[in-house]
Parts: C-alpha cells; structure tokens; sequence
C-alpha cells in the first residue's frame, strides 16, 4: 500500500479517528506534540544526538549510516508496539505519523509500517507545520462568554454544570494543570509546557469553533500559574463579554475553606508566605496565626479580601470599553441554580 502524503488540515481531521505516532525523540515529545499522539521514537535522546553530529560534522551518509544501525535493531519491537496499539482501539489498520520537518526520520518509519502491511499517512512539513498552524489559531475570532466572579464563585464547577446543559466549554485552568491563583498549585501537579499548554488550546479550540453555538471559559489573567496563555489569543479573549456572577462574601468565603481547607497546614503557610509582598506583613501575620489557631476560616478571610481586592483592581486596570460586564445576581454557589441565570442572560 502506498504511503499518502497529507496537508495539516487533512492530517488532523483523520488523526481523530486513527493511530497518530510522533517518531521523535522522547523529549522533543515531552516539550511538545500533537495531543491524541502516542510516542513512539525512532532514536532515543543519545542516539539522536549522535546523528545529528555526524550530520553536521561528517556527511549526511555517515549520520544515515548511524540511524540504520539503530533503526535495524528496533524494527521487529517497533511493529510489534503499533500492533499492540492497533488492537486497544478501533483504528483498523491505519497509521499516521510525523517527524520534526517529516523527513528522514518519519520516512524511515513509514517504510518499515507500510512494508509490514499497514496503511501509512505522513504530515507534510511535521510537527514544524503543525506548530505553524497551531499559532495560526490563536489569530481567529471566537464566540466566547466568559464567565467571571470573585474567589470563590465556584466557577469551574459551574463551567462543567454548562457542559452538562449542553453548552461547550473550555476548561484554560485544566489545560494548564493549575487553578489560577497562588493557591491554585496546593494539589502538586506538574504543568505541561508553553508550547504543550498552546497545542491543547488550538486543539480545543479547532474541535469546538463550529456552527454558532458560543464557547464557555472562566475569565482569567494572561499567566495561569508558570503558563502564559499566547499574547494574540489573550488579546481577542479581553474583547469578550464578561457574565460576573455575584454571590456574597461569606458565601464564597464558606466554598473556599471546603475548598482549600483540606491542604496542609504547612503548604498553605508556605502559599501565603509566597504573597506576603502584595498581602502586607501584619495580614501575613495575622492569616498565619489564624491557620496554627486551627481558625481556617477566618484565615481565608483576610486572604479573601485581599483576593477580591486584587481581582477588582485587575478588572478596573484592563480599561477596555470592548469588554461588556454583565452582572448576574445570585445568593449561593449553587451550580445548578446559576448554571440556569448564565444560560437565561445568554440567550436573551
């Protein structure tokens, strides 16, 4: 069967329903791919590295001759990997892959894939194109709502209950494996890169930017956590109109000790410490004491205020008239209850 050459555009759309491989090395993987891709690297680091020296300081015969030597003793193990993979889903026999500029490296593989029997596509261009196109994404227009409130609102929760009504979302905090706040990195988990941060949102965005239905996404600062959302995207997302949901203070107050209170002492006083330039010292001291009193909730108090403080001064600084703020009223953090006043706003 012949190996078929594909474009971006067409190479995403059957990448959703077949085996996507990235045949590079895995911590060009690590930095970055295309996300439904499974790694499956043609040279380790090491022996990339060695090819790519003898590229450079050789012939390209010499670094040909060092990628076969490498290539011939992984073939058997390589087509019995895709097998394996094959079988765990419904992809027949069907295989696209790609390479850095979808040269040597993913025609090796293609060969080896297409000998064995299988249907084999390539990426034009490689990933290098698909990062091209993912940069491209972040320049369209989108129908948007964000969805806005102080600390505490319990947005994210409320952004699910939407997609449970049938509304899309996209969850920014989610893709970048951090809650948005200082705090928002209390459960420890790691975040992807920039570039992996930016591969998720155009993915997201390419799957969800069809027919006129809007997009949901929580309103949020450029940085989310070490991620900075890409500055081309972040500027159309400040144009959107904001549906603020106000709840009062001590009932969000109330969501964020069931919230956060569960961490460790200790974590929460090393978070604080962290904002100690911005909170004050006395409040740093005072929020502290609070927590070693084992008084949580008047702990989060101070650290509420300073939160909404912070989170109203932001909102005046953007001086952007574009950005319309649509206030809805609501007396509890009540998903449900005002997953149905956004939707009523929204469709009027």
């Amino acid at each position: 069967m012949p190996i078929t050459k594909l474009h971006i555009d067409e190479f995403l759309n059957l990448a959703e329903t077949s085996l996507l491989l990235d045949v590079r090395s895995p911590s060009e993987y690590a930095h970055g791919h295309i996300p439904q891709a499974v790694s499956l690297p043609l040279f380790t680091d090491e022996e990339r590295k060695v090819v790519g020296t003898a590229y450079k300081q050789e012939s390209k015969q010499k670094a040909i001759k060092h990628g076969l030597k490498y290539f011939g003793t992984n073939m058997v193990q390589m087509v019995e990997t895709v097998e394996g993979l094959l079988s765990k889903g419904n992809y027949g026999s069907t295989v696209l892959l790609y390479c850095w500029r979808g040269g040597m490296r993913s025609s090796g593989v293609a060969w080896l894939l297409d000998l064995y029997g299988f249907k084999v596509y390539t990426l034009v261009g490689g990933y290098k194109a698909y990062r091209n196109w993912v940069l491209e994404q972040f320049d369209k227009e989108y129908h948007i709502y964000i969805l806005g409130g102080l600390t505490g609102s319990g947005k994210t929760p409320l952004l699910y209950q939407l997609k449970k009504a049938g509304e899309r979302i996209i969850d920014l905090e989610a893709l970048a494996n951090h809650k948005g706040s200082a705090f928002g990195g209390l459960d420890g988990m790691e975040q992807p890169t920039a570039e992996m941060f930016e591969n998720l949102l155009s993915s997201e965005l390419f799957k969800l930017n069809t027919g006129t239905a809007a997009i949901w996404m929580e309103n949020e600062s450029q940085r989310i956590g070490n991620i900075n959302m890409p500055s081309s995207f972040f500027r159309n997302f400040r144009t959107k109109p904001i549906l603020f949901l106000e709840i009062p203070f001590e009932e969000r107050l109330n969501h964020i000790v069931s919230e956060y209170g569960k961490h460790k002492k200790e974590d929460l006083i090393n978070t604080i410490v962290r904002i100690k330039k911005r909170l004050g010292g006395l409040e740093t001291k005072n929020a502290i004491n609070f927590l070693l009193e084992d008084n949580v909730k008047e702990c989060f108090r101070i650290l509420l205020s300073y939160y909404d403080k912070w989170y109203i001064k932001g909102n005046a600084d953007r001086g952007n008239p574009e950005q319309s703020i649509i206030t809805i009223h609501a007396g509890t953090v009540n998903v449900l209850a005002n997953a149905n006043k956004l939707l009523n706003h929204a469709r009027r």
